[in-house]
């Protein structure tokens, strides 16, 4: 798909793997809809793009319906939609003789699955009523996964099953809509040079990326941002989930 002139919504836009996405989304042309739930730092990032900032929690129904119907009031229905927004935890099932809280894994599935979910059902509904474009296109859809999604680590567990359902629905769902003529694919980022990482002491940081066999070094947003790109624009690309990982597998911890 050509992106320029395109509406395009982000999730978790504000900074980070959606951030750079949503900017070089921007560049390329498409008109962006950034949605996140930092109203300072999204409306300040959808202004420098010259896009539009929905305050969205997407696990939340009624906010996520409110954030697409603004989106499409700004910049039409949207032809791409690029899910980056969520979560992570450290927990163990069971630790000093205490359970899991239930309630911190039920949070983790429903940002993490549950949320992408939603903006995908939403927008894919948009996506299905427009009229096709080349090859009888209507939408391309990104969803981000993780590495934890097949190694997961110690203390994981809500992370990676979360993160294993985006995996586990992506073909199907690319199934689902492929008579509507959109396309789904989810990107796996190992260890990247995220706003969760950059809260680590930078001797910390340096010896993660180490753990890379090539390039030894943690992953740049701009480089997750390049692949959703080249996803778009490909056409053969769908039903798949890519590791961008540098061919690193976690080890227990």
């Amino acid at each position: 798909m050509d992106i320029s002139g395109q509406a395009a919504i982000v999730t978790g836009g504000a900074s980070g793997l959606g951030g750079a996405t949503a900017r070089l989304l921007a560049e390329a042309g498409a008109k962006v809809a950034i949605f996140d739930l930092n109203e300072d730092l999204g409306t300040r990032h959808a202004d420098e793009l010259g896009g539009v900032f929905c305050a969205t929690d997407v696990a939340d129904e009624a906010s996520t319906i409110a954030a697409v119907a603004r989106a499409r009031d700004a910049h039409g229905p949207a032809r791409i939609l690029i899910n980056c927004a969520g979560i992570g935890t450290a927990n163990k099932t069971t630790s000093r003789g205490k359970p899991h809280a239930l309630d911190a894994f039920v949070k983790v599935i429903n940002i993490n699955l549950i949320g992408t979910f939603n903006c995908i059902r939403l927008a894919a509904t948009d996506m299905a009523a427009l009229e096709p474009v080349a090859d009888g296109e209507r939408g391309v859809i990104v969803n981000t996964a993780s590495v934890a999604a097949f190694d997961g680590q110690i203390g994981q567990a809500a992370y990676s099953a979360s993160k294993g359902g985006i995996v586990g629905m992506t073909l199907p769902i690319a199934r689902d809509l492929a008579g509507s003529g959109i396309r789904v694919c989810t990107i796996a980022p190992g260890l990247f040079d995220t706003p969760l990482l950059q809260t680590l002491p930078k001797d910390v940081q340096v010896a993660l990326g180490q753990m890379v066999p090539f390039p030894q070094r943690l992953g740049t947003s701009r480089e997750y941002a390049a692949l959703a790109r080249h996803i778009i624009e490909n056409q053969m690309l769908n039903g798949e989930t890519i590791r961008l990982d540098g061919a690193i597998r976690m080890q227990p911890r």
